[in-house]
């Protein structure tokens, strides 16, 4: 087993910038320390972008494709170490830690097929009068720079998206990783200089949304794309230059509504999984179940025993199923959400039990009858907390689902094929999964939220897409 080295803290060295420690959420260990960014630091990354960006945007797509592919290969080499710094500085159990890391082995992958992919697309001119005698065809450019600022819960897939998809579509990065799990970002950076991305390709900053706000602000960068929190990312979108594109991926409530002919040993499993994955700190973690009135029963007591099975504690331990909350005060943010819930009415049927040096864990918590005015039901949990209620009528529940600000995933357990999809019709969610739990990803796939979850869309393809600008040529022959 790969152990970090003790007293050997990674140091990313800017100028005068201030060193911060970052501690483990297992146990409190320092990992490493990082230096921020000055006010001196920010410009100085701002002068250099226009001439990094002219030169990775020279890079062709077989270039950029290599590139990508020999970085996902780095990856490959290093996997057990990679797995062991996610569960160290996020928190995540050893064993999701290393399903992260071969899907970011795999996010660059198809970043490198898709650069090849890139292309435009011969315009019927003559389908008008107007356009008699002329050629025209479009092309792909790179936006331009793109200012990347990422989120902790996957350290290294989500920037994997973020900074694998800039480069497949010729675009240089700035990354901003998210303050405490900085060292994921770090051997990714130093993947792609061994793959032999020009320097400036990536440059990672550590520095508060303050310091950052020169960089947000500036005309510079083409592009900005932003993972975390909606509060922070609504109020970036009023900060960014006329003309920057800005893509948004915030969380969501995740709802799942589980109908009278549902396999229940099927939906336990899935939903325990969807719920308690990564300790519900998952943007599409499964927080609202509506269970039909003739299935409650059943299906709560089976989802209790459920979750009785999972082992909660330190992320690295290889049984692990539940890991920490990334800081205590996330814990204390829950256990008032739950007990506001239960003067509203809510029943505690499970869980709702803090324990750790630092009073960082939190066990799976499993509530019911909770009131659709609680917090719990109204705002993004980001934890291991599912508020379970029945259901008569399925129309009401949709009604429910579709008037919340969150839409993001949700998802539906039945047998019913053709109700299932009659559903699909008429719910309001970015994505609808049919028989598996809300937290269902893959990386090929469209990936974002509408009204207060995101703007703009992920997926390697799309957000690559998303990276390119649409060039016209046009010939008079």
């Amino acid at each position: 087993m790969f152990q970090l080295p003790e007293n050997i803290p990674l140091q990313f060295t800017t100028s005068q910038g201030q060193w911060t420690q970052i501690h483990s959420p297992n146990d409190g260990k320092l990992l490493c320390k990082v230096q921020e960014a000055t006010e001196e630091d920010i410009q100085r990354l701002l002068g250099e972008t226009k001439s990094i960006q002219i030169k990775i945007s020279a890079l062709l797509p077989c270039e950029r494709s290599a590139i990508l592919k020999k970085t996902a290969q780095y990856l490959k080499d290093i996997e057990e170490k990679l797995a062991y710094v996610i569960a160290s500085e996020g928190g995540k159990p050893l064993k999701d830690a290393q399903i992260e890391v071969q899907r970011a082995i795999g996010t660059l992958e198809l970043c490198g097929e898709e650069t090849l992919r890139l292309s435009g697309e011969m315009i019927p001119m003559e389908r008008s009068n107007a356009g008699k005698d002329h050629l025209a065809f479009t092309l792909k450019d790179p936006i331009g720079p793109v200012l990347a600022i990422s989120a902790f819960n996957h350290p290294l897939n989500l920037i994997a998206h973020q900074v694998g998809c800039a480069i497949a579509a010729g675009c240089s990065v700035v990354l901003k990783p998210a303050p405490a799990t900085p060292m994921s970002a770090h051997f990714l950076e130093e993947a792609l200089k061994t793959a032999g991305l020009p320097w400036g390709g990536i440059r990672v900053v550590h520095a508060d949304i303050p310091i950052l706000r020169p960089l947000i602000s500036s005309s510079e960068f083409d592009y900005v794309s932003f993972i975390g929190s909606a509060k922070v990312g609504w109020e970036l979108r009023k900060q960014i230059a006329p003309g920057t594109r800005l893509a948004l991926e915030h969380g969501g409530q995740a709802p799942a509504i589980v109908r009278e002919d549902a396999d229940i040993d099927l939906t336990v499993n899935s939903l325990t999984r969807g719920a308690f994955y990564h300790a519900g700190q998952v943007c599409i973690s499964t927080q609202m179940i509506y269970v039909h009135e003739s299935l409650f029963k059943n299906f709560l007591q089976k989802f209790k025993e459920s979750a009785s099975k999972l082992i909660v504690g330190a992320a690295t331990h290889a049984k692990t199923d539940v890991g920490p909350l990334i800081r205590p005060s996330e814990v204390t943010r829950l256990q008032n959400w739950i007990q506001e819930a239960l003067q509203k009415g809510a029943i505690c049927e499970f869980g709702n039990e803090v324990s750790g040096n630092l009073k960082q864990y939190l066990s799976p918590t499993i509530l019911s009858g909770v009131s659709e005015d609680s917090t719990l039901m109204t705002e993004e949990a980001f934890g291991p907390v599912v508020c379970v209620n029945s259901y008569r009528d399925e129309d009401q529940v949709l009604s429910r689902i579709n008037d919340s600000d969150y839409l993001f995933e949700a998802s539906l357990f039945t047998k019913d094929i053709t109700k299932a999809l009659q559903i699909a019709k008429k719910i309001s969610t970015m994505t609808f999964v049919i028989n598996n739990h809300t937290a269902f990803r893959v990386d090929q796939m469209p990936f974002g939220g509408h009204k207060k979850s995101g703007l703009g869309m992920g997926g390697v393809k799309y957000s690559i897409e998303e990276m390119t600008r649409l060039k016209q040529v046009i010939i008079k022959i």
